[in-house]
């Protein structure tokens, strides 16, 4: 079955992928925006995990989450924001695993949110479900 022919996603599907967009979409501008002003808390904890208390390395990061969080939000580049978003997962999950931190609520924090925004995109873009098609 190609791209075009893919069957649309039932409405209850493709609700439930928007409200799981909308969650991933709602962390990531909070996340972001915490970043660029960027507020004392924010340059602390970044001290605590083993990066620079510089205010632009924390208005960057800010400002990639944003960006890459539009392009995942806009249907046309949705795909593209997804991998942007995944590699910046990553990098977050990268420095939880070299700091040690606890597996569940701090480690893997990254990679719930990575599924939970790849679930999202697959329920309401029948694009990717062509991509990563899934057996009955």
């Amino acid at each position: 079955m190609s791209i075009s022919q893919t069957a649309p996603a039932s409405s209850g599907a493709l609700w439930t992928g928007r409200v799981l967009s909308v969650v991933v979409v709602l962390f990531m501008i909070f996340d972001g925006a915490i970043k660029l002003p960027p507020l004392d808390i924010v340059t602390q904890m970044m001290v605590q995990i083993g990066w620079p208390a510089d205010p632009n390395i924390a208005r960057m990061l800010g400002v990639i989450g944003l960006v890459s969080t539009a392009l995942y939000a806009w249907p046309r580049t949705s795909v593209l924001g997804a991998i942007l978003l995944t590699a910046y997962m990553g990098g977050a999950i990268a420095t939880k695993v070299r700091l040690d931190s606890p597996l569940f609520s701090h480690t893997l924090f990254g990679v719930y949110l990575g599924v939970i925004l790849w679930g999202g995109l697959y329920l309401r873009d029948p694009k990717v479900r062509a991509l990563i098609p899934f057996s009955r």
